[in-house]
This record gives C-alpha cells, structure tokens and sequence, in this order.
C-alpha cells in the first residue's frame, strides 16, 4: 500500500513533453519524461481521428491524478499553419512552434553522429521543450477574427512581392531588345508596374511597333490607363524617346521577343490585380476588428502597412506584456555583447522578420508626418547613427507607444508621445 501511494506522488511530481514530426501522409508523435526517455511513440493521420489519438495518449499518462491534465503537456512542432496544429488549439492543447532552425542547432547536441529520422526528429522537438521550458511558449491565442486577417495581410504582401520580382523580370527581358521602354518609366514611382506603362508595352511590345506610334494614339492609350495629369508632355516623350535610333535586335528575333513581352505584360497585369484586390479585402476585414482605430491613428500607419503589422502581433492582450518584450520580438531592440572589456551595442537578428521590415517601413513613413518622429530620427543621425540604426530608435519609441495605446485602448497623440521639455525657472 505504501508503494502504491508513493508510486502515486512520483507519478503526480512527473512532467511531460511532446512533440510531433509532421509529413504529407503521416505524423509521428513522441512523448518524453523528465529524464528524455520516450515513453510513448504514435503514428497518426492528419485528421480528427489522429487528433483524438494525440490526446488520448496525452490522458493516459497519469490516469490516477485527479489534477494532471494533458493541457500541462505542450506539443512542439516546427510548422503551425499546419491543420493538425488548428484541430488541437480548437481543442485548448497548448502548441509551441520550434522554428526548423533551432531544431537543426540542436540535432547534434546529444550524439557524435548526428542520424535523421521521423521518430527521432519527434523527440528532439519534445526534448527541446523540456531542456528549455521557460524560453518556449505556446502559439498566441489569437481570435479567429485576427487569424483571418493575417491570412489576407500575408497573401497580399507576397502578391505584391510577385509583382516585383515580375516587373524585374520584365525590365531585365526589355533590355535585351527594347532599351527605350526599359527605361521610359524607371525614374516614376512602381516603374513598370504602372498601369500606364503596362497598357503602352501590350500595345506596342516591339520598338518596331513603338517607333510607329502617333502622339494621339500614345496620349488615348495612357488615358485610358488611368492617367489624368500631363497627358499631353507625356505622350510627347514617350514618343520622342520611341522614335530615336537605338540598337536593335533582328527583325524576326524582335519579333519573338515582342511576343515574350505580351506575356510577361499580361503576368504583371494579372499579379497587380491580385495584389490590388487583396489590399482591398484586407483593409475590409481590419477595419471590422476593435484595434483598427489604435493601429490608424498613428502617423505612417496606412491601411496596409498597419494589416501587416497586426498580422504578425496578433490580438492576444497577454502575449507581450512588457514593451520591451514587443520590440524584442519585432527586432528593434538591441542586444549586448560583454566579455571583460569588450562592449557592444549590435542589433537583433533572430526576430519576426516580416514584422521588423513593416517597422522599418513605418518608421520611414512617420518622418514625414510626425514632427516628434522626425525630431529623433535628427538627433540620432547627430550622434553618429546610420540611417537604419535612426529608423530602429524611431521604430523602438513607435512600439512603445503602440503597446501603451493597445493597453489602455487610447488613440495615438503626438504630445503623449514625445513630450515638450519643461522650461526652467528663474
């Protein structure tokens, strides 16, 4: 009898830790002790049955104690968009996402021949979590409603980034045959991505082509794009420019080339749509969501540009519960390096990059718009700060500032933000 009662408060002292191995037709799920040995090994399919495995296993640990629970097991796993990852946070089972990066760092840690396998991989990303409990925290609880926008605000930034690297693409082909149009566009804002240099490419994609065409026909194709100001000046360069002699391929070749461009122009026609229209469900779904008017109201925040942002922190009012902690995560704060003598100063690499490029660019915007943004970003560049080491100061003192707002549920106010010194007395 006493065995059993102490066998009971050893089961009840004992922690677990789990983790899963995700592939395209099975995921391998392992569970270790306090001590690293595997204590259970499952093979499941990604669907509700293997869910209902997972968390039966996750119960029969320690079936006797009326206070164990399989919510005290977290469940590491290096993917979280995964539908597995949705079906067991539906079911209130904290998961911790290992990046794959921090796994690979760690797979040679405990054995001179480093050996690759569903299982073992399994129980490295359980052993992770129980070799550094306190530095691994669950997924944020984010509501379903900042999910959804995140899906949209992440599917427009890479639909914009595909128009890029199209226009890039397309630019590139341009000077292989077409030099004049190459360039005709490079010093306006988007380049080749605006509307009216894609509609003068699709009408004439050869210079044969555009050396033919007349200052009207020009001045009706860029009105018909879009454009409003300077019609008249603009159809007439454009024209000029076709018109002067240039280097040129073989007619036949000029020929194909031109075809080539047709299909690039009607790609990048394609991507920009698609970007426009997801910039437009975004700003739908976020204006809908309680942070839109705290996010807004800050100088530079344009609709997407605060999606993005939002998209990456996430509505969870205790995943950062310090300032520090938010700028930490974005990677504005610096870190320090001291040993002995030596002392820097470096800025933060391991962060949510996606999250510190929407800063930056935030950042950049504000000096424009904020009088006190501006003023920073002048004193720091006085101190010898770079041009992006400024932005990051700007940045830090903007999260700052979106912290408290968020907590306090208040919009933006310059004055709050920045302070005029108190003149002295006489």
């Amino acid at each position: 009898m006493n065995h059993q009662v102490g066998e009971g408060r050893r089961m009840r002292g004992r922690r677990w830790w789990a983790g899963i191995d995700w592939s395209a037709d099975s995921q391998h799920v392992v569970i270790v002790d306090d001590d690293g040995a595997i204590v259970t090994h499952l093979v499941v399919e990604e669907s509700k049955k293997g869910v209902d495995e997972i968390l039966a296993a996750l119960r029969a640990l320690n079936p006797t104690s009326h206070t164990f629970s399989r919510r005290q097991v977290p469940i590491a796993i290096e993917d979280g968009n995964r539908l597995l990852v949705a079906e067991l946070r539906r079911r209130n089972q904290p998961v911790v996402l290992v990046p794959p990066t921090v796994t690979a760092r760690y797979r040679g840690r405990h054995a001179a021949a480093v050996s690759k396998s569903d299982r073992g991989d399994a129980a490295l990303l359980a052993n992770i979590l129980r070799q550094t409990p306190g530095r691994r925290t669950p997924l944020p609880d984010t509501t379903d409603e900042a999910a959804a926008i995140a899906v949209l605000a992440r599917a427009q930034c890479t639909a914009a980034a595909d128009a890029r690297e199209l226009a890039t693409r397309l630019r590139s082909h341009l000077a292989l045959y077409y030099p004049a149009a190459a360039h005709a566009w490079a010093q306006m804002d988007h380049g080749l991505r605006r509307p009216e240099a894609l509609a003068v490419l699709a009408l004439a994609p050869t210079p044969r082509q555009a050396a033919a065409l007349t200052k009207r026909k020009i001045y009706d194709t860029l009105a018909t794009a879009g454009r409003i100001r300077l019609l008249d000046s603009e159809a007439e360069r454009l024209r000029d420019l076709f018109q002067k002699p240039q280097l040129r391929q073989r007619p036949a070749t000029e020929t194909v080339m031109g075809e080539r461009t047709r299909l690039h122009v009607t790609e990048l026609q394609l991507a920009r749509h698609h970007a426009e229209q997801l910039a437009e469900l975004t700003d739908r779904a976020f204006a809908q969501h309680p942070h839109y008017p705290t996010y807004r109201s800050f100088p530079g925040a344009g609709p997407l540009l605060a999606a993005r942002i939002f998209a990456e922190l996430g509505d969870d009012p205790a995943r950062f519960t310090t300032a520090r902690a938010l700028r930490s995560y974005a990677g504005t704060a610096p870190i320090t390096w001291s040993s002995g003598t030596s002392h820097t100063v470096v800025h933060r690499k391991v962060c949510n990059r996606a999250l510190k490029t929407a800063v930056h660019r935030w950042a950049f915007s504000t000096l424009t718009r904020s009088p006190g943004c501006r003023a920073l970003y002048d004193a720091r560049r006085e101190r010898g700060d770079r041009h992006a080491a400024a932005l990051r100061h700007v940045g830090n003192r903007l999260l700052s500032g979106l912290h408290h707002c968020l907590r306090t549920n208040e919009p933006y106010q310059e004055d709050g933000m920045f302070p005029a010194p108190e003149q002295g007395t006489d």
